[in-house]
């Protein structure tokens, strides 16, 4: 490959972008409604293998739902992969 070079980026676990305030995981930006659906997706599991007393499974249920609710208008690029292709 004469005269072309080739750039490896580094993938790195946790990167933060101090200008935007934003956190990328492995190349994924984390959304507050996307960490709020883990969260709740957690708590239900939690509760369906009976893993979790009812008010840790209702206080983590309520904060992943508020998280949803406070990151709603992005909910369409949640998971969207790529770093550096989301506002």
């Amino acid at each position: 490959m004469v005269g072309r070079e080739k750039t490896l980026k580094v993938l790195r676990a946790v990167e933060y972008d101090a200008a935007r305030r934003r956190v990328w995981l492995f190349g994924q930006r984390c959304h507050h409604g996307a960490t709020g659906a883990v969260l709740t997706v957690a708590a239900v599991g939690g509760l369906a293998a009976a893993r979790m007393s009812p008010p840790v499974t209702v206080a983590l249920a309520a904060t992943g739902s508020l998280l949803m609710v406070h990151d709603w208008k992005d909910r369409s690029i949640w998971f969207k992969r790529g770093y550096g292709t989301q506002p």
